[in-house]
């Protein structure tokens, strides 16, 4: 049965409705593949994504989410459910409890999430603190480029930084092209001019942290050719030794600013009660009742890898 048909089965008139039912969700917008033949090929063999059952996969996961987290304030656009189907190679069992993870990230850390949005974070955006760089790796990657001594604490809290850092993921993983992760996938973090005892911290955390991840982490000092070998002259800038002239954060600032009304609806609008929005069967590992919200939403501060 088509989604059309199911909608007009399913979706109660406003007069039929009694008091506590809720009126059925409008079907979402159709999904329009942006991706070109490579990358198609690359989701198939990568992430085991299929376009012809691309739909139906979409469709089970949103299935999933109305019967299994009725309450769950989501989007249920095709898009979007991809990026976590995609993120967890097309299993939805382990799709819908990253998705649920997501919301639960969004919840226990208001200060963060809470009214995020470029226009809130204008301060930010103008220290240089971050930006991506205008040309990807030779792999199709984005890069984002992270200084920290442009941050006075003077002038903001260091929440402000990262609410600007989640403001761009969230901006690049709108791009089909960056869906490889959930939907982000850090392929290597490159760090140039650290000091010394920067390398000592790195150097207690790294036994703690996943193979994979510890591996992924490059230290370059002040050695350019060490970042050279991984990052290409021509796509960095000049402060970088790279020839891509200097670093302009004005274009990627522009970018941000005009999707201002897309994060108003995605982050600004009013949520649900906590213990409305996620079933106790599939709260993450910890997460109990509502009378254990706030403190176990906490917890899931120093798991925010699940989300991102």
């Amino acid at each position: 049965m088509s989604e059309e048909s199911d909608s007009l089965r399913t979706s109660p008139s406003a007069a039929s409705l009694s008091e506590n039912e809720l009126p059925a969700r409008p079907e979402p917008p159709g999904y329009v593949c942006s991706l070109s033949e490579e990358l198609v090929m690359k989701a198939r063999e990568e992430l085991q994504e299929k376009p012809e059952w691309r739909l139906r996969d979409v469709q089970a996961l949103r299935d999933m989410v109305r019967k299994e987290c009725p309450n769950l304030s989501t989007s249920l656009d095709d898009a979007f459910l991809l990026r976590f189907l995609r993120a967890r190679k097309f299993d939805y069992d382990r799709a819908l409890q990253l998705l649920i993870n997501y919301h639960s990230c969004r919840r226990s850390w208001p200060e963060v999430f809470d009214n995020l949005k470029p226009s809130a974070l204008k301060d930010v955006l103008a220290s240089g603190f971050l930006t991506v760089l205008p040309h990807t790796d030779p792999r199709g990657c984005h890069i984002l480029c992270l200084r920290p001594d442009r941050w006075i604490p003077s002038n903001y809290p260091i929440t402000e930084n990262i609410r600007a850092i989640y403001l761009t993921l969230e901006k690049l993983i709108q791009s089909e092209e960056t869906q490889d992760g959930f939907p982000i996938r850090i392929k290597a973090v490159h760090v140039v001019n650290e000091p010394r005892i920067f390398k000592g911290i790195f150097a207690i955390i790294k036994p703690f942290l996943k193979e994979k991840i510890a591996n992924r982490f490059f230290l370059h000092g002040s050695d350019l050719n060490s970042l050279h070998t991984n990052l290409p002259r021509s796509i960095l800038p000049k402060e970088y030794g790279g020839t891509a002239g200097e670093l302009d954060i004005a274009a990627w600032n522009t970018v941000l600013l005009a999707s201002e009304e897309d994060f108003v609806r995605e982050f600004c609008q009013p949520d649900p009660a906590c213990d409305n929005i996620l079933g106790g069967a599939l709260l993450p590992e910890g997460l109990t009742s509502d009378a254990q919200c706030d403190d176990s939403m906490r917890a899931v501060k120093s798991q925010l890898y699940s989300c991102y």
